[in-house]
């Protein structure tokens, strides 16, 4: 009786190297290379052959489903099936779905042959189907596959240990990111990139053309797009992770040739060491981080200073403090969102970080420190107006992040400050730029002491009765009353104060008639007094309007 009488002959099953290196077990086709199995041919299932085959186990019941386990290799005499070949067909199926690694079977004694369909099936599914040789036990191929399997599992454990080790000793030896990346991108023969929670890179390391590939790859602005369309065997990420403290990512990358399995499990210790690296970091950084901030402090608080001891100081730090500075308070607002009110401390340090980062690319020399609440930084300007313009480009950059954690700020900006002891000054100026362009324009605002105008002397009137009450003494009913008509005449007297009362150029902006205007001047000036002719009142009408814009002092308390 034919072992396998069916249309097609047995496949002879192909010697080739391990398709993987990740010490989990041998792929089908390695388990085809014992000795005991020399004999075997393959049925079925070609496409499957680099399967990961982890354990063994033996059918002797019909429904052995459910104690098979995912990348086991099935032996079988087929005695359980001996009354229902039929149901090998399915059989299959549901080994495939259950993640076995491949089905071995003797034929000839209780099978005499495999049904087509099953065949077909097992192809269909890249399951491979191997016919057992007769003269062949069980045991044999349980001891040797076992053996192999085991001895595949010490080499590897032995290796990731050695890894380890290395990784470890780089630490031990007082290296960085750096270092942690050349090791190993030099283990896996890859490109590897040690990328921020941002996106920035903080290391990198491998063979020059991976790297230059992983690099246009995984940039910031690219990596949801041209990430994704890499080969997953080509890339390989896994995070950086210390506690509950997300650090970034590890990424390796290869152009030619698989990243397996046993590179995860390097990539990932290496992604552990980096974390060691990276909060190891983070302390000395936190200490360094605190000195600074108290020596700024120092300085703008207006404490008594050595000064040559503090310039000695702040060298070392690569400030440059022996030129013309601004102060810039970057303040943070109120959160957006009721669930980012918890972390505002870390919200503070991360807007250093950001902020510290941006403005690097202008001053690599300014100092920039984190106080409770505010970001504040010395920044070296030659003049007002560029002075602005860096800032206005710093916040841009760094207000995008921080609005998609649900935080705004506000900023501040001093005039011009030398020699060190007009820090103090210049520290009010910045702080009180941020009041007055909070409560001019809200939140989110940048201000120049110089822009502020009266509104400076006006923000130090403390809130009250009195600041109320002058508004409604001046204003009378236009004070409080919120009304359509009430609005508009507001407006109206604004308009007719900032353009010294030219009624052509106010009907113009208040697109008016002439006449029409004319009338509402004569209203106005029935209910608030001859201003067109009082140039006092004006002034007090002018400045109740400011207070009202300043403070939003519109209704009665």
């Amino acid at each position: 009786m034919s072992p396998a009488a069916r249309p097609r002959a047995p496949q002879p099953a192909r010697r080739s190297e391990p398709a993987t290196d990740s010490g989990r077990g041998l792929a089908v086709r390695e388990v085809l290379d014992v000795s005991s199995l020399a004999q075997a041919r393959l049925l079925a299932g070609r496409g499957g052959l680099d399967r990961i085959v982890e354990r063994l186990n033996v059918m002797e019941v019909p429904d052995v489903l459910p104690w098979v386990k995912p990348h086991e290799l099935l032996l079988t005499t087929g005695y359980p099936l001996r009354d229902t070949p039929a149901a090998l067909t399915g059989l299959v199926g549901a080994l495939d779905d259950r993640g076995l690694a491949a089905l071995g079977i003797k034929l000839g004694r209780y099978i005499d042959e495999l049904p087509e369909a099953m065949l077909a099936e097992a192809d269909r599914r890249d399951f491979p189907v191997i016919l057992l040789p007769d003269d062949v036990g069980f045991d044999d191929i349980l001891n040797q596959v076992l053996t192999d399997i085991l001895n595949r599992q010490s080499a590897a454990l032995a290796r990731y240990d050695e890894v380890h080790r290395a990784l470890v000793q780089i630490v031990l030896a007082g290296g960085g990111l750096d270092e942690v990346a050349e090791e190993t991108a030099s283990l896996l023969g890859a490109a590897v990139l040690v990328v921020g929670v941002d996106g920035r890179m903080l290391a990198t390391a491998g063979p020059p053309a991976d790297l230059d590939a992983a690099r246009a790859i995984h940039a910031p602005e690219r990596t949801a797009s041209a990430a994704a369309r890499v080969p997953p065997d080509r890339s390989v990420a896994v995070p950086v992770v210390a506690g509950t403290l997300d650090h970034g990512r590890l990424i390796a990358f290869r152009r030619d040739g698989e990243l397996d399995a046993g590179a995860v499990t390097i990539l990932e210790r290496a992604a552990t060491v980096a974390a060691l690296v990276i909060t190891q970091r983070l302390a000395v950084t936190a200490v360094e981080s605190k000195y600074q901030s108290d020596l700024v402090r120092d300085l703008v608080d207006g404490r008594t200073i050595d000064v040559a001891r503090l310039l000695a100081q702040s060298r070392s730090f690569g400030w440059d403090l022996e030129r013309p500075l601004v102060v810039v308070v970057a303040e943070l607002e109120p959160p957006v969102t009721a669930g980012a009110r918890a972390d505002r401390q870390e919200t503070v340090e991360r807007l250093a970080v950001l902020w510290r980062s941006a403005v690097r690319s202008w001053d690599r020399a300014a100092a920039v420190v984190a106080f409770s609440d505010e970001v504040v930084t010395l920044l070296g300007a030659d003049d007002d107006a560029a002075a602005c313009t860096v800032v206005q480009a710093v916040a841009g950059r760094v207000g995008a992040e921080l609005r998609r954690r649900g935080w705004t700020f506000s900023v501040g900006i001093s005039r011009i400050c030398q020699p060190l002891t007009a820090l103090p000054a210049g520290y009010a100026q910045a702080r009180r730029g941020v009041q007055v362009g909070r409560q001019m324009h809200g939140p989110g605002e940048i201000a120049h002491f110089n822009d502020l105008g009266v509104f400076r002397l006006l923000s130090l009137v403390p809130e009250g009765d009195e600041l109320r009450s002058y508004v409604g003494e001046v204003l009378g009913p236009l004070a409080w009353s919120q009304d359509t008509e009430a609005v508009d005449l507001r407006e109206t007297l604004q308009v007719l104060l900032e353009t010294n009362l030219n009624v052509a150029e106010a009907s113009r902006r208040l697109h008016f008639h002439y006449n029409t205007l004319r009338y509402r001047i004569g209203k106005l000036e029935r209910m608030l007094g001859p201003f067109s002719q009082d140039p006092d009142l004006r002034l007090n009408l002018m400045l109740a309007l400011q207070v009202i814009r300043m403070r939003g002092v519109v209704h009665r308390p």
